[in-house]
């Protein structure tokens, strides 16, 4: 009597199933890892938006601030102390200056890298694959 169990296969059979799977495990977590990607990228996308919209409004604002304070600085010295009055609103103009390029520098220099969590998904996945 010839019994083949339902688990024996064939030499020939055998590689396909099991490179379909493989193929189809392959395909599933690149379609994951594509999606994860795509997800943070509109995050991203519509974080950085409202980040430049933000800083742009505070931008004009701030300016239109420092200018009307700085007239009115300078008109309430001008008979006295015109030339202070300008060199003084320099000396703080540059000190904010450096003061928003020092933290912009550091804030570039500790960011973090954009699509991180994709990244730290695919080394997991490769640790997973790779004995």
């Amino acid at each position: 009597m010839d019994q083949t169990s339902p688990y024996t296969q064939t030499a020939d059979e055998a590689p396909r199933p099991s490179l379909k799977k493989l193929g189809g495990a392959a395909v599933g977590l690149l379609q994951s890892h594509l999606e994860l990607l795509g997800i943070e990228f509109q995050e991203e996308k519509s974080r950085s938006f409202q980040l430049f919209l933000f800083a742009g409004i505070a931008l004009i604002f701030g300016l239109l601030l420092l200018v009307g304070l700085s007239a009115a600085l300078m008109i309430h010295f001008w008979d006295s102390h015109r030339l202070l009055a300008a060199v003084g609103l320099c000396a703080i103009y540059t000190a904010g200056l450096l003061f928003a390029l020092w933290r912009a520098r550091n804030l570039v220099q500790r960011g973090e890298a954009p699509f991180q969590t994709t990244l730290e998904e695919l080394a997991r996945t490769r640790e997973n694959l790779l004995p």
